[in-house]
């Protein structure tokens, strides 16, 4: 552990046995417990991992073995994943939403003969997913973090964390030598975790990825981005079976020495932000986009001295950010730099103070296409929102923007070390030393991903003389009308989802003669709005058939489309009677539109809207 510290070269226990040993009493990890913050310096860290790894070897766990954790974000969550690793083992994360079927198919599939639970809810879906269906016939033992509700559980396998720990301590002598020579004797090329992908168009894709694809690409965003244990914190709040949360959080954590503080749940992010103030936050574009709600709604309640206020320093921000984004992230004069001071003095350091992102110095979108509109906001308010690009299998990021890069609606550059070219119908094509090792138990599937040693990612880009990665859409949802005009959809349907009153806009109009949509209102905001109108309703559905609030969407959809060329409107949309749910199968655990599954469920929606031309 002597030498130059080279994260890209070791495995992520050797890294955080560096951390142990290098700066042990100073705080790696704090989670919210009864209105407390706990603490965890990194020797707490890394002798909890350790001891749960004596405790999974104490339990049969072999080198190359997968343990599988359900259940919210917490301390206990990483030292399960770094105990597997020190183990020689991998492991992979289910999200906490997943219903017993979909747990079930994960955990058949990886064959993990261990699963760490958070509480009883998702120890009843594995003890369920057990008994359904030929069960789980390589699971051996269940381990529930938060044992409430369970006193009387007397299921076979099953105990607690902390009984998992304190099997750890007393087979120390024993196995601690072991795990010991694995943590140190551990290859940078061995498999450190495996992420099932969403499965938008079938069943989940276990990708295997190593400790270097993870560590290097980490390495990359903190290089980029200057980030360092000074300059960077951050909340841990989206799931960490993703692999984005899992890079930005775990990852990044090792690779610069920060503080990872948990969310005590999603829906206290903001509250948890403010108390936190970090240095640096991921948000999928949802999350920026109810953030900007957020602002409208407070602003919405203030006097009307203050909205006029509000409103007059975002018109003359706006230029000022637009000029900044177009000079690379600087302000391009000192009158802009003097004025951005006194807009930010008068209204916009109270806005993020606010949303918590008063110390932010580098906040970070992607998982999916985000309008520019959403990202120009926060430059306004003074919030660096770098666009990132990545997948699964490129480890969370192959291209970010960064300082000299930041025209809006691009992805910024290929980080260095992956090589990128696009195929004939525009595919983005990516190789390098942070791409995934393949998926689990499934050489067709990784057969297919690559040709030639280039990973398809299947998104359409445009890249840029400066460099930057355009992402138009996904290759398989392009859609070609009847006219053999290519319509990229998330173009139209992010323009849609800047209206505050439309959450979710699905395109249509593949092989037919006209665009149309499916949309689901955005039951907060149309519900405020209803209410200030004094239109009645009692459910999502009552609101959403009611005609004031349809006329409410036709005005909005007829803004948009004087943004696009004829060929490009919507033509006609029906808003949907349910909001659309992930326990339905319409979304992905991460909140992603099936649209296979969506044209099949709404067909007859669509048929009513499209008629004999369906």
């Amino acid at each position: 552990m002597s030498g130059r510290f080279e994260p890209t070269r070791m495995t992520m226990p050797q890294v955080l046995k560096h951390h142990a040993v290098t700066q042990g009493t100073a705080l790696a990890l704090r989670e919210k417990q009864k209105g407390l913050w706990r603490r965890y310096s990194w020797q707490d860290y890394f002798e909890t991992a350790r001891l749960a790894a004596i405790g999974f070897c104490a339990l049969g766990f072999r080198p190359g073995d997968r343990i599988a954790v359900a259940g919210d974000d917490s301390p206990q969550w990483l030292f399960a994943d770094l105990g597997a690793q020190m183990a020689g083992g991998a492991c992979l994360g289910i999200y906490p939403t997943n219903p017993w079927p979909e747990l079930q198919y994960i955990v058949r599939h990886s064959r993990a003969r261990i699963v760490v639970c958070g509480d009883q809810e998702q120890t009843d879906k594995v003890l369920e997913a057990r008994r359904q269906d030929g069960g789980l016939p390589d699971l051996e033992h269940i381990i529930c973090v938060d044992m409430k509700g369970m006193r009387h559980y007397r299921e076979p396998g099953l105990m607690s964390f902390d009984d998992l720990v304190a099997l750890g301590r007393a087979n120390e002598a024993a196995l601690g030598p072991v795990v010991d020579g694995r943590i140190d004797g551990g290859d940078p090329d061995d498999v450190a975790i495996v992420v099932y992908t969403s499965g938008t168009t079938g069943m989940p894709k276990g990708a295997m990825l190593s400790h270097r694809n993870m560590l290097y690409s980490a390495a990359e965003v903190a290089r980029i981005h200057g980030l360092s244990r000074e300059t960077y914190s951050v909340l841990c709040y989206l799931p960490l079976c993703h692999v984005a949360e899992r890079s930005f959080s775990t990852v990044l954590q090792l690779v610069t020495g920060c503080t990872v503080s948990f969310a005590e749940s999603v829906d206290t992010v903001v509250v948890n932000l403010r108390e936190i103030a970090p240095k640096g936050f991921l948000g999928v574009p949802r999350i920026w986009e109810k953030m900007q709600q957020s602002v409208a709604y407070r602003v919405k309640d203030t006097t009307p001295f203050q909205r006029r206020i509000y409103e007059a320093c975002m018109a003359r921000g706006r230029p000022i950010a637009e000029r900044r984004l177009t000079n690379g992230g600087a302000f391009a004069s000192l009158s802009d730099r003097l004025t951005f001071q006194l807009l930010s003095l008068v209204c916009f350091r109270s806005l993020r103070n606010f949303l918590g992102l008063n110390r932010v110095r580098a906040g970070f979108c992607g998982g999916a296409t985000v309008s520019p509109e959403v990202l120009l906001f926060f430059w306004i308010l003074g919030v660096p929102v770098y666009q990132i690009y990545g997948m699964t299998e490129s480890a969370g990021v192959s291209h970010s923007q960064r300082l000299g890069a930041t025209t809006l609606g691009r992805s910024g550059p290929l980080i260095d070390g992956l090589d990128q070219k696009t195929a004939a119908d525009g595919e983005l094509l990516l190789r390098g030393p942070s791409l995934f090792k393949g998926y689990l138990f499934d050489d067709d599937a990784t057969a297919r991903a690559f040709s030639d040693g280039w990973l398809h990612t299947g998104d359409i880009v445009e890249v840029e003389a400066s460099g930057e990665a355009h992402v138009l859409d996904r290759k398989k949802d392009i859609l070609i009308t009847s006219g053999g005009k290519n319509i990229t959809p998330s173009l139209i349907e992010n323009a849609l989802k800047d209206s505050p009153y439309i959450r979710e806009a699905i395109l249509l109009g593949d092989g037919r003669n006209f665009l149309a949509a499916l949309i689901q209102i955005d039951l907060e905001t149309t519900g405020k709005w209803a209410q200030e109108q004094n239109i009645q309703y009692t459910t999502y559905r009552t609101l959403a058939q009611n005609e004031k609030v349809v006329e409410l969407i036709d005005a909005e959809v007829t803004r948009v489309n004087e943004r696009f060329a004829r060929v490009e409107n919507v033509r006609k949309f029906l808003i949907l009677a349910k909001e659309l749910d992930h326990d339905d199968g319409e979304l992905t655990a991460t909140m992603k539109v099936r649209r296979r599954i969506i044209e099949e469920k709404f067909g007859t929606e669509i048929r009513s809207i499209y008629g004999d031309a369906a």
